[in-house]
């Protein structure tokens, strides 16, 4: 089962898109996306993740829900904690990189989420085909479903890492309390709010459960069946992004790279942990790790940009961009799962 869903990852379209951008990069290619293209993806990508999610929610008892949004909230708050401490003590990196690094690795990919969605359903299509009359408590037990309310999860997780880091930086600075620290954090504050995939994440999220099953109904022949072709198209784009990244890899160091693939490892394993104490399924807990283990490259960057200009972006993109998201994507997914099986007994 486990080579099979190392197939099931390695050889979706998602992934191999994901590939070609990269190759396409390596080879010099000219193609490339519209900036208006890029963005169009991105928003359509958010919405849909947003509408299901806050429908699901909609018809989820708040008892099934809490537990896990505490999870999600304690593994938004502990990742950057421990992540800055490390970067700062063992891996010398300023104050300002430290912060910056830990924010975008206690905050989540919607991207990265978005192909952990994708993953489980080509698993439980796997699943049926192989045994059209597996039942929906065995699609469970083998992890190829997963709560609806997943969502709900990646908005918690978004926000308390990038604000903690934010501050963290400021209080180590002693800078907290001087009017053009308070101005630049203001900012970032506004930027995680006001920006586009926190509007767009949240506003749809909100609209899916004032609107509930019915209002779901009338988008989802466009938000649904085609949501991993439009998933497709954006990782072709990510593919040819983070091939542009690869060569900034000599510049962050041995220490930002093994960083980059061993901290998403131990904070998957602690989202599945978290995942399974919390009642989540084998595939909720399964996502839940993979949203620990994911790093942020939109909300992140943005704010950081406003509030700690002076961390280098050559150290947080080519972390989160050209380190970790290639690592969660290709491999991290099905090993991912194989490790909730290991918790669950499976």
């Amino acid at each position: 089962m486990e080579f099979q869903a190392l197939a099931i990852s390695l050889l979706s379209p998602m992934v191999l898109a994901f590939v070609l951008g990269i190759v396409a990069t390596l080879m010099k290619s000219d193609l490339k996306f519209p900036e208006e293209l890029y963005v169009a993806l991105t928003i359509y990508l958010l919405v849909a993740i947003g509408l299901k999610g806050g429908y699901k929610l909609s018809i989820t008892p708040f008892s099934e829900f809490v537990y896990p949004a505490l999870a999600a909230l304690f593994l938004g708050v502990a990742i950057p904690v421990v992540a800055y401490q490390i970067l700062l003590r063992l891996g010398k990196f300023d104050i300002a990189n430290s912060a910056a690094i830990a924010a975008h690795y206690g905050s989540v990919s919607a991207v990265t989420f978005g192909e952990a969605l994708a993953f489980h359903d080509n698993l439980k299509a796997a699943l049926l085909e192989k045994n059209p009359q597996m039942t929906e408590e065995a699609l469970k037990l083998a992890g190829g479903v997963y709560e609806g309310f997943m969502p709900g999860l990646l908005t918690i997780m978004e926000f308390p890492a990038i604000i903690l880091a934010i501050l963290t930086a400021r209080l180590a600075q002693g800078r907290s309390s001087e009017s053009n620290g308070e101005v630049s954090l203001g900012g970032a504050l506004k930027e995680l709010v006001a920006g586009k995939s926190s509007l767009l994440l949240i506003g749809f999220l909100i609209i899916g459960m004032i609107c509930g099953k019915r209002g779901w109904e009338q988008v989802a022949p466009f938000f649904d069946a085609p949501f991993r072709g439009i998933l497709a198209l954006f990782l072709l784009e990510a593919g040819l992004v983070t091939g542009r990244r690869l060569g900034d890899l000599k510049k962050v160091g041995g220490f930002l790279i093994g960083f980059g693939i061993v901290m998403p490892l131990l904070h998957s394993l602690l989202g599945i942990w978290l995942g399974k104490l919390s009642g989540l399924s084998l595939g909720g807990a399964t996502i839940l790790g993979v949203l620990a283990a994911s790093a942020s490259y939109i909300a992140a960057p943005a704010a950081c940009r406003v509030a700690l200009p002076q961390a280098s972006p050559t150290l947080y993109l080519t972390a989160s961009l050209a380190i970790t998201f290639p690592f969660n994507i290709i491999v991290g997914l099905p090993l991912y799962h194989y490790f909730a099986k290991l918790f669950y007994g499976a």
